[in-house]
């Protein structure tokens, strides 16, 4: 399998900042360093234009993105304000007196229908190439039809067995991992994107001054932060596992910038201080999502009531999903099996992958659900809370280390294939 080191990505905080990808242009690998704006402009016309003129596939994806908000907020509403909000479900004889239509497996069972519909999406639109093939109009338009396949699989769900809707929880697990590989490699091409495009001769000669600022800001920021979580989270050496996720953290953070500033690579402070941002990050959200009651996460305490505080970090973590789903959904190119530096685009292909677009948000379905649950259906959860619990932050820490394996390995690849493309050569 071959990462694509190009195009440009977003993520959310988990994996980046969403609007990156749409900045970047993130539904096509041919983003160029200058210009961008005019292009920016076209594709926006265009769009506006297609609402009049037929299939828009530009604007369905945001309709989409609509629909999985409205999913994360119905799965939210079972999990914390079921009981008293939907009392009729009761009288469901699969739910046993709701026993197993609210709460964690009522979770379980929105994510499950809106994964079906996704995947159904997914089997009726992947290999779709041109825009004027039938499945680009099932993708971009029959917008009545889908609302309600999409609310009849939900309610589908709702007369499932309880044994069923367990397995699609272990099952969520997994898909819910592949999503988190997924939208890390996604970031890192957007870092790694976004590093080439400043290091061009073009960029440096306007931008030089800027770059090392933004550069120095970015480095000393990650620094920064690993300091306050040594304050925060780390305040006696009792606390010896929260020391080792931030001392990992700092390693990390120090090894990557040694590799992108050795003599082979030469990647400069940018790329390296943007990844230690982020993994700074995951490291903070892995201790964020340690248990209430963990005696070295203190500033965690604060967030266990319903204040206004808890409900807006609740509400921006759930429009970050959706984000995060969107643009991880539109950069089709983040994976590829093959090398496709050769192909050309056409004026008629389609501006991005729709298979791949809904099977991302397939997978996001099961990982909102694990993030509800606190990847444990069996874990009660909070009201106002998202991914709270032991098993969420090991997941986390798991998604933090990989991402600085998948960076490092993205800088040394070139040079890797590079030098056995000469040893074969010279053997020849």
């Amino acid at each position: 399998m071959t990462v694509s080191g190009g195009g440009a990505v977003a993520v959310d905080m988990e994996a980046g900042g969403g609007a990156a990808a749409v900045a970047a242009g993130g539904e096509h690998d041919e983003v160029r360093c200058g210009g961008g704006g005019g292009r920016f402009v076209e594709d926006w016309c265009c769009a506006c234009a297609g609402l009049l003129v037929g299939p828009n596939p530009m604007m369905a994806r945001y309709l989409y993105a609509l629909i999985f908000l409205v999913t994360n907020l119905f799965a939210w509403t079972l999990r914390d304000y079921g009981d008293s909000a939907l009392a009729e479900l009761q009288r469901l004889k699969v739910c046993q007196g709701a026993r197993y239509c609210l709460g964690a497996e009522g979770v379980l069972r929105v994510s499950l229908g809106c994964f079906l519909f996704f995947f159904v999406m997914f089997l009726s639109t992947v290999k779709t190439k041109k825009v004027h093939e039938c499945r680009n109009s099932w993708h971009s338009e029959w917008w009545p039809v889908k609302v309600v396949l999409w609310l009849g699989l939900t309610a589908l769900t709702f007369l499932a067995p309880s044994p069923l809707v367990q397995l699609y929880g272990k099952v969520a697990h997994f898909g819910a991992g592949a999503f988190l590989v997924i939208q890390l490699i996604s970031v890192t091409r957007f870092i790694m994107w976004l590093n080439d495009c400043c290091q061009s001769e073009t960029t440096r000669k306007r931008c030089h001054l800027q770059i090392q600022v933004v550069s120095i800001v970015t480095y000393v920021g990650s620094l920064l932060g690993i300091v306050l979580m040594y304050v925060w989270y780390a305040p006696s050496p009792s606390c010896k596992l929260n020391i080792l996720f931030i001392t990992v953290t700092l390693v990390l953070v120090q090894l990557m910038t040694f590799v992108s500033m050795s003599s082979k690579v030469k990647a400069g402070y940018l790329a390296p201080g943007l990844m230690g941002i982020y993994v700074v990050f995951l490291c903070w959200s892995a201790i964020r999502s340690e248990p209430h009651t963990e005696i070295c996460n203190k500033k965690a305490e604060v967030a266990t009531s319903a204040d206004w505080v808890n409900i807006a970090s609740f509400v921006i973590a759930v429009i970050v999903i959706v984000a995060a789903t969107f643009s991880t959904g539109i950069d089709s190119k983040c994976i590829q099996f093959k090398n496709a530096e050769g192909d050309s685009e056409e004026e008629d292909d389609i501006p991005y992958g729709f298979g791949f677009f809904h099977l991302v948000f397939a997978m996001g379905a099961m990982y909102f659900a694990m993030i509800f649950v606190g990847w444990n259906a069996h874990h009660p959860m909070e009201k106002w809370t998202i991914d709270v619990g032991w098993a969420s932050t090991w997941v986390r820490v798991g998604n933090e280390w990989l991402a600085a394996i998948v960076y490092i390995w993205m800088m040394l690849a070139p040079i890797i294939w590079k030098t056995r493309q000469v040893g074969s050569s010279a053997e020849t």
